[in-house]
């Protein structure tokens, strides 16, 4: 199929199919004498996988290393391997991200709790100092020491 029927079914513009093929995530092109790309059926698979994959968080060179350029020659255990190895990274991510949204939500309560009496900067200052920022708190030029 040529590359304007491709981009249709695929969803994706034809600029990116190209650019697919420029870094070698599609191997299985074919060119005319005229020049036209021809696109075997299987190439909406390799988008569509090309494109899930990118939502699950692999980058283009992980795919490259990934993607086999004979779809028969897959290896079942690096492929295995590669996507075990991504799950590790996606659990880290959201633990790192539950971490961070944990003091986030700290943060945001100890500002809500504003007493109603209270300056925004006075109340600032009382959240960093509560959260163990005093050095932040300090007019600036002026610092304890230890001397």
């Amino acid at each position: 199929m040529k590359i304007g029927e491709l981009a249709k079914r695929s969803g994706l513009a034809a600029s990116r199919i190209r650019f697919y093929e420029k870094i070698g995530l599609l191997k299985t092109v074919k060119r005319s004498a005229n020049g036209y790309r021809s696109y075997p059926p299987e190439t909406l698979l390799v988008l569509e996988l090309i494109t899930n994959a990118q939502d699950a968080g692999f980058s283009l060179d992980e795919l490259s290393g990934l993607l086999p350029s004979d779809w028969g020659q897959w290896e079942h255990g690096a492929l295995l391997e590669t996507l075990k190895t991504k799950i590790r990274d996606i659990e880290a991510m959201q633990e790192r991200l539950a971490a961070s949204k944990a003091k986030l939500l700290e943060v945001m309560a100890k500002v809500e709790s504003k007493p109603d009496d209270m300056a925004c900067a006075d109340n600032a200052r009382r959240v960093m100092s509560e959260m163990g920022l005093g050095e932040l708190n300090k007019a600036p030029g002026t610092r304890d020491t230890d001397s």
